[in-house]
């Protein structure tokens, strides 16, 4: 598989946390590749390392051990500055919690990242903002302070900011965590609709709903990637045949 096939792989990458006593040793040599366009679902039960790997091949923490690699590019070495400005340009977060400035509009918490990544384009970097907002259906409150708009019309524009900085990779950790069952559906639905435009998504989720959105599931156990699933294209008309299947899928894992 070539670099350009290939957005994303991680190679033997372990975490160790030395401040306890004993060390926690929270990943044991995690190797995945994510393929440019893929949607990839991790999942596990409580503690097994889901967002600990997520971090640390995000770069938002750095691995005890082993190879990130972004594009063919390695991040383990790099600088905190240079990290920092590659998580700015190439790569996008959702949370669970929105973590938006309350000062400012939800516009202004989607373009300020935005503008930081293209400082010298502020005119394409407006139109990029503009036309998310209007594409995920958030651009009649996009003038609105974030404590008046919904919790899947923030995740919305959480996903809109990731988007913006056109990046390689979108991360998202429990994105639909925090909301009901409606609200998942909404962010989950603009979520798969960026898969289908072909962003590459991956996605920390104890859900098997929206774990069912992704083309591939791949399953942690005590910091090890002990299985994975190929889920294939998701349709509406089959959710409920795939998310069966799935399930099924997690219960031989002990989930």
């Amino acid at each position: 598989m070539t670099d350009r096939q290939t957005t994303l792989e991680c190679r033997a990458v372990t975490k160790t946390y030395v401040s306890t006593d004993p060390p926690a040793e929270v990943l044991r040599g995690i190797d995945l590749t994510v393929r440019e366009g893929e949607f990839i679902a991790v999942m596990g039960a409580s503690g097994s390392g889901k967002s600990t790997l997520l971090y640390s091949i995000s770069g938002m923490d750095r691995p005890s051990g082993g190879q990130v690699l972004l594009e063919g590019s390695e991040l383990t070495g790099l600088s905190d500055g240079e990290m920092s400005r590659l998580r700015l340009t190439r790569m996008g977060f959702v949370f669970q919690q929105a973590h938006f400035l309350g000062n400012l509009t939800l516009r202004d918490n989607v373009l300020l990242p935005a503008l930081k990544a293209a400082p010298r384009d502020k005119p394409g970097a407006i139109a990029r903002v503009e036309a998310l907002l209007e594409r995920f259906g958030i651009a009649h409150v996009a003038g609105h302070g974030i404590t008046q708009v919904s919790g899947g019309q923030l995740q919305r524009a959480s996903l809109c900011r990731a988007l913006a900085s056109e990046p390689a990779i979108v991360f998202a950790d429990e994105p639909t965590g925090a909301l009901n069952s409606r609200m998942s559906a909404e962010v989950m639905d603009a979520l798969t609709q960026v898969h289908r435009d072909g962003s590459t998504l991956v996605m920390v989720t104890h859900d098997p709903s929206c774990a069912a959105r992704a083309d591939r599931v791949v399953y942690l156990r005590d910091g090890l990637l002990v299985d994975s699933a190929e889920l294939g294209t998701w349709t509406a008309d089959a959710a409920g045949e795939r998310e069966d299947r799935l399930i099924g899928w997690l219960r031989q894992q002990g989930f």
